[in-house]
């Protein structure tokens, strides 16, 4: 197929989005980008009527297009989109994320101002819940998430990963695009990919997307569950990237799950000692939680109590969740 340097390719992956797509798809069309721009449709198997208003949209407008994703696995449908696209450059954007105006015409500038091969900006996580509004205060504070520019901000500059990503086209077929047995962390693999074969990753406050957290403590765990089980299979395959900020929701997992069967042994034993060394981790990391809790509310005033009141728990589903994920580990086998 034909490549256009000058014409975008906008990719989206998505499963059971019929809420969303739509408006979505719409907001990409409305772009103020002056240049050339389609919108290439990954569905993968739906339960609901995704795939009728993903037709219905491509039959609408002559430039969205859409394609079959049976595996409905992210990578496998962002690849199908790539191999249909025929831009020079690919942005990639979800099914449910609502970008500004200027993405387009944003990330297409950056690109040409660096000669980065990947651009992003920040994950903008905002709630509609109260519940929702806690966790996107967790998902922009140190203590949440560590200090990864996508989530928490900062100044412009080469990076190890980025949310989504404006790519060059040249850049995704030199690594030979996502690795497709990477069901999650997807983006942090392709853009190791991307630097090591000599590429810059670049990070610009001027990115924004918004993005819907979970609704449930439930459905949160599950979430960072998954990333961190599929954080170790990174890790896994890249020994080199570890760092310590990855290993310290595992290392306070195993400290808390180890401090407590101390404590346990201690109280059964009448062993007092023992079980005030095993309610050490334990306590400190309540301590830690509760502190940077408050934090958090004094940072955010217009938090309202409401929503306030979940952040110890949404810290330590978190932690707990990602911490259990990478200590399990066997995501990619």
């Amino acid at each position: 197929m034909n490549v256009d340097p000058g014409r975008v390719s906008v990719i989206m992956p998505v499963i059971d989005e019929e809420r969303h797509l739509r408006h979505a798809v719409e907001g990409i069309l409305a772009q103020d980008f002056p240049g050339s721009l389609e919108v290439i449709i990954a569905v993968g198997p739906s339960r609901d009527h995704t795939r009728t208003i993903a037709d219905g949209l491509a039959s609408e407008y002559s430039n969205v297009y859409v394609v079959d994703n049976p595996t409905g696995k992210t990578p496998s449908g962002l690849n199908a989109a790539i191999s249909r696209s025929t831009g020079g450059i690919v942005v990639r954007v979800d099914g449910h994320a609502m970008i500004p105006a200027d993405y387009v015409s944003t990330g297409v500038e950056v690109l040409n101002e660096t000669g980065a091969d990947n651009v992003g900006g920040i994950m903008a996580a905002e709630g509609t819940t109260d519940f929702e509004c806690a966790v996107a205060r967790a998902m922009t504070s140190r203590f949440g998430v560590g200090g990864a520019s996508f989530h928490v901000g900062g100044e412009p500059g080469a990076t190890l990963t980025v949310y989504l990503g404006c790519f060059r086209r040249e850049a995704l077929e030199r690594v030979g695009g996502y690795d497709e047995s990477m069901e999650r962390a997807q983006d942090w693999e392709m853009n190791l990919r991307i630097r090591q074969t000599g590429g810059v990753v670049w990070f610009t406050p001027r990115l924004q997307v918004t993005y819907r957290p979970r609704p449930t403590l439930s459905a949160l765990a599950r979430q960072y569950h998954d990333y961190g089980r599929w954080r170790r299979e990174v890790a896994r395959r890249h020994p080199d990237t570890l760092s310590l900020r990855y290993l310290a929701a595992p290392v306070a997992v195993l400290g808390i799950a180890i401090g407590l069967v101390l404590a346990g042994a201690g109280l059964v034993a009448g062993v007092g000692w023992l079980a005030l060394l095993g309610l050490a981790a334990p306590t400190c990391y309540l301590l830690a939680n509760l502190v940077a809790s408050a934090q958090s509310m004094r940072a955010a005033p217009h938090l309202p109590w409401r929503a306030a009141r979940w952040l110890p728990a949404v810290y330590a589903t978190m932690h707990g969740a990602w911490g259990a994920g990478f200590l399990r580990g066997g995501a990619g086998s």
